[in-house]
């Protein structure tokens, strides 16, 4: 005894399995205090609370709690007889074993204990009969591996005796059992519940005895119908019912009302084994279900292997009594209240499983990994553990996959099943997508597919990882190796390292995402600054399509002005490519790089009826490459509206500098023409009113606008992570820069009625240009008369004569004339000016935007449209008055 003992302990210290109950450090305490009391030893027990609190503020013990439990157990009399069952889960915790490797399981058995073959048989029966019996005893023969081979104790061969032994074994074996698994409990309350499950027929009654005209099964028949119902197997009694989809005993089998509900409750196993089973079956061989489905049968395959091993130990008793004809005694044999017991944690397992299962059913990669993980919230350990177990073979194949995907910028797993598990991961890619959209188009997220355990701020990074090294290998045609370009580190090589970087989500997996997302970003944008020169074409737009320039457009439109006044269908693309050139070397744009230079280019707009040079002609920048990834052709073409309104505004201000020389170089010419006075007045007035406005709107967009927007987007752009942000920094802008230069849908009115005023100060222009020619030509006239008098009377003559004095008052008369009517001309363009002008600050001070709002005071500063304009005199009043209430 002492050597078998020995052997069974070695192996026991030697083996891997975890214990079976809790670790309570503090309970063990309690319960050593609890005997010492009983014991009438309550001074020790005060000591070893003092000690226990010592031992705890200090490290020298690393596993306290197991040298306690060791302490505890030690202390008890083994010759005391053992206490009752209260927990027949924690019995049948030890029927199974435990794989270290794998899930925490709950079908925990001893290993392989002692041999069957005891050489003093009443010394065991002895033993047996002192420790007591469960009648599990049999589960203790069930190996780490399956069921045991058959002892060499039930061998042919052996004599009529060996059934008497192996009850004997039997009942010691289940008394160590017993004495491990509740050592403090009585042990009458076992032997009554033995007594209470006792078969209510016995086993000489087989099934296919009748009585009372209906057929009257044996329990034990009922236990071996239920151990294949267990497996999804109909038995001669119990039967899958299809109308209630629910395993029932046939209504003709005459069983007691508690029999037949145990029966039920036990067949539910069989019911919830089903649905598993069939999941399993069904999505095995679908291939399209993809490497992470595939991961999660494989998980549900390892728990019904575990169930299946709880299987094999029952049917392996059944075959002990009913096959070897071995008489186990009643206390010892199997009953379906046992069952119950023991089955009552397998149960919630597979209840588990198949809720688990119910909620999985449509869903694939990354999906799936989220139904999985949803299910792991939960407060039971053990349930919580089963749950994280399954999660870590489900999220193996994600994370290997993102590992390849963030290393690699490969989409394609290790089966080259691209196409199906590229639908299931939460990047998606479109091969139609062309190279030249790949940043924009070609890798998206599917958010249905991202993991609840990966957050969105983590699948953003991931997807802009994968898509930097395809965009540097494609676009860039950068050959580096991704090796170079991220340190890679240790990726999910197993379950059991998909597990480890579950538990820290926040940690090692969050840094190796972090870290491989900005060496990454950092080397994109080394590249893009350093090989395709990002900022300094981001700066040529600044100065070239935003006029930034300022000689250089300046220069241009002196240049351009002779062919833009022409007709637009007679101008040709090459003469004004030929005239921006020039514009260029005669500028300080020279000193730009060629890179930039050759990049400028003249682009006429679609020609309307009536339109002129001024009206179709453009600016150009042609951007490729990576480059063309920031300046997109939607990008371009908001350059190219923003350039037109621009080039409006600086061509009115170009006239009405042309207006102001006009005045100031024929003032002292027409001072000799007084009946002009009034008229050249007005024009100076209403030409003031005009610079004035231009003046103010030209500092709103290029200050307010253009420069404050410019400084926010460089600003961004030198602080930017990844081009992503550069991208939307950049949109960002041009979105300010069209809404706040009025070129927005909601803006329409407003840019309807400055063009209106643009309208205005090209009639002035044509106007005074008129005026001028008519005053000038007559102002020519008049001297040439005068000369003509002068140079006769030099030469003796009368000056003038009657009829030359006639035609000459004539003609002045004729003059005198059209003054009044460039009078009312002007009167009318001044008053259609002021309207539109007016009804333009209405607009401004109805805006919901503030700096519009502010516009309109520097319009209006001497409040001389509020005199005018009622409405604009009531908005401007009510605006002000708000504005000092709030300072």
């Amino acid at each position: 005894d002492v050597a078998h003992q020995f052997q069974y302990a070695v192996r026991v210290v030697g083996s891997n399995y975890a214990p079976t109950i809790e670790q309570d450090e503090f309970l063990v305490v309690e319960k050593i205090k609890k005997e010492l009391v009983k014991q009438r030893r309550e001074a020790d027990a005060a000591l070893l609370s003092e000690l226990h609190r010592k031992l705890q503020s200090q490290g020298v013990l690393k596993n306290r709690w197991s040298i306690l439990y060791l302490l505890l157990s030690l202390c008890e009399d083994p010759r005391k007889p053992p206490a009752r069952v209260a927990n027949y889960t924690a019995l049948f915790a030890q029927a199974l074993p435990r794989d270290a490797q794998s899930t925490p399981q709950y079908y925990c058995a001893r290993p392989q204990s002692l041999p069957l073959s005891y050489p003093d048989r009443t010394q065991s029966a002895q033993s047996s009969g002192s420790m007591g019996s469960s009648g599990v005893s049999s589960l203790s023969i069930y190996a780490t591996n399956g069921p045991t081979p058959t002892p060499q104790s039930l061998l042919p061969g052996q004599t009529q005796g060996m059934g008497d032994c192996l009850r004997q074994q039997l009942s010691s074996r289940l008394a160590w059992n017993l004495s491990a698994a509740a050592p403090s409990v009585p042990t009458s309350t076992s032997r009554g519940l033995a007594n209470s499950v006792t078969r209510s027929v016995p086993r000489s009654r087989r099934e296919g005895d009748t009585g009372s005209g209906c057929v009257e099964v044996s329990e034990s028949a009922l236990v071996r119908d239920i151990l294949y119902v267990f497996q999804g197997i109909d038995g001669k009694c119990i039967k899958m019912c299809s109308s209630e989809s629910c395993y029932k005993i046939d209504g003709k089998i005459a069983v007691s009302k508690s029999l037949r509900d145990i029966t039920s409750r036990l067949a539910e196993l069989g019911w919830l084994h089903n649905k598993v089973r069939k999941y399993t079956d069904q999505r095995s061989l679908d291939r399209a279900f993809g490497l992470v489905g595939q991961s999660f049968c494989a998980a549900l395959h390892q728990e019904l292997k575990e169930y299946y091993r709880l299987l094999s130990v029952l049917h392996s008793q059944m075959q002990v009594e009913d096959d070897q004809g071995v008489n186990l005694g009643v206390e010892n044999s199997l009953t379906l209240r046992r069952l119950l017991v023991w089955t009552y944690d397998p149960k919630i397992r597979l209840k588990t499983l198949a809720a688990l299962v119910d909620h999985c059913q449509g869903r694939k990669g990354g999906e799936l990994a989220t139904a999985v993980h949803a299910y792991g919230k939960t407060g039971d350990p053990y349930m919580r553990a089963l749950v994280q177990h399954i999660l870590s073979l489900v999220s193996h194949p994600i994370l290997n996959f993102l590992y390849h995907w963030i290393y690699d910028g490969e989409l394609e797993d290790t089966y080259h099943e691209a196409s199906a598990f590229c639908i299931q991961f939460f990047v998606a890619s479109d091969p139609t997508v062309k190279t030249d959209r790949l940043w924009h188009d070609k890798y998206t997220l599917r958010k249905s597919m991202i993991p609840s355990f990966i957050a969105m701020d983590q699948a953003r990074k991931v997807l802009l990882i994968g898509k930097s090294i395809n965009f540097l290998h494609q676009v860039c045609h950068d050959r580096t190796p991704p090796g170079k370009i991220i340190a890679a580190s240790k990726s999910s090589d197993s379950p059991k390292d998909a597990a480890e970087l579950f538990t820290d989500l926040e940690g090692a997996f969050q840094g190796n995402i972090d870290a491989a997302y900005f060496e990454t970003s950092k080397y994109l944008l080394d590249v893009l600054n350093k090989n395709y020169h990002l900022l300094e074409h981001m700066q040529a737009m600044r100065r070239y399509l935003l006029l930034g320039q300022g000689d250089f457009i300046r220069h241009l439109m002196d240049l351009l002005k002779p062919e833009l006044v022409r007709p637009a269908t007679t101008l040709y693309q090459h003469n004004l490519t030929g005239i921006l050139e020039t514009a260029v070397r005669a500028t300080n744009a020279q000193f730009d790089s060629p890179e930039i230079l050759k990049r400028l280019d003249v682009r006429l707009l679609e020609v309307s009826p009536g339109d002129t040079g001024w009206d179709v002609f453009s600016m150009d920048y042609h951007v490729d490459g990576p480059i063309a990834t920031v300046f997109t052709r939607e990008c371009m073409s908001h350059y190219l509206r923003v350039f037109n309104f621009l080039w409006r505004a600086k061509r009115m201000e170009y006239i009405l500098t042309d207006i102001w020389k006009g005045q100031m170089c024929n003032a002292k010419l027409l001072k000799s023409m007084p009946e002009l006075s009034g008229v050249l007045h007005q024009c100076h007035i209403l030409a003031s009113e005009m610079v004035h406005f231009i003046h103010q709107m030209q500092y709103y967009i290029t200050f307010e606008v253009l420069e404050c927007s410019w400084d926010e987007l460089w600003n961004k752009v030198q602080h930017a992570q990844d081009l992503d942000h550069i991208i939307a920094a950049h949109e960002v802008f041009l979105d300010t820069i069209i809404s706040r230069c009025l070129l927005d849908t909601n803006s329409r009115a407003l840019l309807n009625q400055l063009r209106a005023i643009f309208d205005q100060i090209i009639e002035f222009q044509n106007a005074q240009d008129t005026l001028y020619r008519a005053a000038l030509e007559e102002f020519q006239l008049r001297l040439q008369f005068e000369e003509k008098k002068k140079r006769l009377q030099s030469e003796g003559e009368w000056g003038v004569t009657t009829a030359d004095e006639e035609v000459e008052n004539k003609r002045v008369q004729e003059f005198c004339e059209t003054i009044p009517k460039m009078c009312s001309q002007l009167r009318i363009l001044t008053h259609f000016y002021q309207g539109v002008v007016q009804q333009f600050l209405v607009l401004l001070m109805t805006s919901s935007d503030e700096s519009l709002q502010f516009l309109s005071f520097r319009l209006d500063f001497n409040e001389h449209y509020k005199a005018r304009e009622p409405r604009l005199r009531m908005s401007l009043g009510t605006t002000r008055g708000r504005r000092s209430s709030y300072m």
